[in-house]
């Protein structure tokens, strides 16, 4: 258990300094603007972020532009979690976050962001924090925040080094991971939305589509469909078999690389046997959703995919599960054309919002929405190029969990002390190193 000295306050080391308390305009290009869902437990998650002109930028940092190094803390949802600014980037703060500003005073960021990330802090900050519903952080608390001991600035270096150097082979992964699925997106828009496909011009075209392709509804070619299930969060003597469970709200990190185990529950056999994913399946999202986040967000079953859960896994109650007929559509074909239905929002022609929750209207779905098929030749050629950058993709984002996963094994005990590096020559990563110093 980390010990706390009443007598070493946050405010002894850094200002804090709150965010505005009003909602800023956005738009689609800009400025990031950081809100408590894009501070992650140590970075920025800048994915799909929202941003502002420089003209709300400046009104909105009147109190203090972030920096390089500066910490930005989420004050509501999730409760303290806690990123650092890197180099390079600019940003600006939404509401119910704090900026956190060094003194220099002996606590070096690198190190103090690791430490109010470590479990031993973030179940502190959660004590702290009130709230009816929400927990919440108030900005005197932070300012009086009680430290543990830490120790020098060398050992602190060290220690920053270490989980840096952890920190910056998932973001290079990251990096080659959106890469590779931008890659692989483009050659499907290549082929099947430009129609520049492997012999294209000797292809007769009728109103703009290769005559020969095939017009299909999506209930010609789904072979299998049914709902997902929830299941019980203890084992009994009717819900008896375990599996892990994907959902909606999964979807976009597993898409994106994130790989994780998140949820474990028991079904009844006959439920999970007849909604265990198979590699090939798609999850499809059908209820939940909101005026800002349409239904219909998909994941496709790969085989390195299905290999991670180890043991059995279904989709969760608000997602079907869709096991496509494979003699007259590929996987990866029908990958990227669901992710391009999706992107352009014609996904929300079947949304329907009653109650406050939003459903799809899957039925309709399967019986209108029609689908322009390539031959089977073309097909294969596809999944034959594209498979290969989706198992790298794959790979590296294995990669990742794993990194992630000793990354936090370590983290409590360097924090702690209890894993000495005192007498460790550390070899610092680039990103701790002065410009000059990588030269």
């Amino acid at each position: 258990m980390m010990k706390l000295n009443k007598n070493k306050i946050l405010d002894d080391f850094y200002t804090v300094i709150d965010c505005e308390h009003k909602t800023a305009p956005t738009q689609e290009v800009g400025i990031p603007l950081i809100r408590t869902p894009n501070i992650g437990k140590g970075i920025l998650i800048l994915d799909n972020v929202k941003r502002v002109t420089d003209k709300i930028y400046d009104i909105w940092t009147k109190r203090a532009k972030p920096f390089e190094d500066d910490l930005i803390m989420a004050r509501e949802a999730p409760v303290g979690n806690v990123a650092i600014i890197q180099k390079g980037e600019k940003v600006c703060l939404g509401q119910r976050t704090v900026l956190i500003r060094n003194k220099n005073v002996g606590l070096l960021p690198k190190y103090f962001n690791y430490l109010l990330n470590s479990e031993a802090m973030n179940a502190y900050l959660n004590i702290l924090s009130n709230g009816a519903t929400v927990g919440h952080l108030n900005v005197s608390d932070i300012r009086k925040l009680a430290l543990p001991e830490f120790p020098t600035v060398d050992i602190q270096e060290k220690i920053a080094a270490i989980l840096i150097t952890y920190d910056d082979l998932i973001q290079n992964n990251k990096k080659r991971i959106a890469l590779l699925e931008n890659m692989t997106e483009e050659i499907y828009r290549e082929w099947f939305v430009r129609f520049r496909f492997p012999g294209f011009q000797k292809v007769k075209f009728e109103k703009g589509i290769p005559k020969e392709w095939d017009k299909k509804t999506f209930r010609e070619i789904v072979s299998y469909y049914i709902g997902g299930g929830w299941g019980e969060e203890s084992q009994t003597s009717i819900f008896n078999e375990g599996a892990y469970v994907i959902r909606g709200t999964d979807i976009p990190g597993l898409n994106s690389g994130v790989i994780s185990r998140d949820v474990y529950r028991y079904h009844k056999p006959s439920n999970l046997e007849s909604r265990k994913l198979k590699v090939n399946d798609f999850i499809f999202e059908v209820s939940g959703g909101s005026k800002d986040q349409l239904l219909g967000r998909n994941l496709h079953i790969t085989e390195n995919l299905h290999h991670y859960f180890e043991e059995n896994v279904m989709c969760a109650s608000f997602c079907k599960q869709i096991r496509f007929n494979l003699d007259l559509v590929s996987p990866y074909f029908m990958r990227y054309y669901l992710k391009l239905y999706y992107d352009c929002d014609l996904v929300g022609i079947y949304q329907v919002q009653s109650t406050g929750i939003s459903n799809y209207q899957f039925e309709s779905f399967l019986n209108y929405q029609t689908i322009v098929l390539p031959p089977k030749e073309l097909r294969e050629k596809f999944d034959q190029l594209v498979k290969p950058l989706i198992n790298e993709k794959d790979n590296l984002a294995l990669a990742n969990s794993k990194l992630l996963q000793s990354r936090n094994m370590l983290l409590p005990r360097l924090i702690s002390g209890k894993l000495s590096v005192e007498d460790l020559d550390i070899q610092f990563p680039p990103s701790m190193l002065e410009e000059e110093e990588v030269a």
